[in-house]
């Protein structure tokens, strides 16, 4: 029989709180059947958070965590959630910046066009990130959806001046600035001193760890196969890698040879172990 254990205490404040019948149910239905704690759920029946907000995945996790009630009632009032299917394009290089967005689920792929249409790949964004570049007037790389990818999305000035007011705020968005400074300084690591193998292997253990933020950190406490199907295309994970479509066709091969993935219909790959995969990427 499952155990409520340290939520009792939760639950007896659920009713002195107010919380009807009807409430209360709905807060054991996902504490039984997704093993998360009743507090990540409060706010679902939280007059105080707007409708639009209260059954977000990523508001705690992305920048709308540092808002108030307050603020996210105002900041809704302006926002949209937006589904877009893979391959759409969701900004234009050069194209001036009239808003911002929130990945709330899928993956988005940050690429240059030069001059003469080669493209590079330069960076993968996931949730909860946040698409734009702050206070520019322009966009200087192109994004598009890698995957089938859900948005929240914000007008320019509205978030800007948000920020001008939030403290906070403007320090959750440096922070994910210099998380993307180091995490671009480990990826030249990647490209300039490691081998094909461990390039491909450091690719795969990315999208595991980074493409669903909620269902990675459950399967690893499981400590269960990891699955997910690859956003980027075999020329797109190349162009990324600095590596040719064939070179890393033949990483694929060994890593599976290996029994360090298991790959079927292309694109959808299995880690049994993402342990050894991780030792993989040198």
């Amino acid at each position: 029989m499952y155990q409520l254990g340290d939520n009792q205490n939760t639950l007896a404040n659920l009713l002195i709180m107010g919380y009807d019948k009807a409430q209360i149910i709905f807060c054991l239905y996902y504490l039984i059947t997704q093993g998360k704690p009743v507090e990540e759920r409060l706010d679902i029946h939280n007059s105080n958070i707007p409708k639009l907000c209260r059954s977000c995945e990523v508001r705690h996790k992305g920048i709308c965590g540092t808002l108030t009630a307050t603020e996210l009632l105002e900041i809704s009032k302006h926002t949209r959630q937006i589904t877009h299917e893979a391959g759409v394009e969701l900004i234009s290089d050069g194209e001036p910046i009239t808003s911002y967005a929130t990945i709330m689920h899928g993956v988005v792929k940050l690429s240059k066009i030069l001059e003469d249409g080669r493209q590079q790949v330069v960076g993968l964004q996931f949730s909860p990130d946040f698409i734009g570049r702050l206070f520019s007037q322009t966009n200087n790389y192109r994004a598009e959806a890698a995957s089938d990818v859900q948005i929240c999305q914000m007008p320019k000035k509205a978030i800007e001046n948000l920020i001008k007011a939030n403290p906070e705020l403007e320090h959750s968005l440096l922070e994910q600035t210099l998380k993307e400074l180091d995490e671009a300084r480990e990826w030249m690591v990647t490209l300039g001193r490691k081998s094909a193998l461990e390039k491909v292997a450091c690719f795969l253990y990315l999208i595991a760890t980074h493409f669903d933020p909620a269902y990675f950190s459950e399967q690893e406490k499981k400590q269960v196969n990891i699955i997910f199907d690859l956003p980027l295309t075999r020329a797109d994970i190349a162009d990324f890698l600095g590596l040719t479509v064939e070179t890393v066709s033949r990483q694929f091969t060994k890593l599976r040879t290996e029994k360090l993935i298991e790959i079927t219909a292309r694109r959808h790959v299995l880690i049994p172990n993402l342990d050894k995969l991780k030792q993989a990427c040198g």
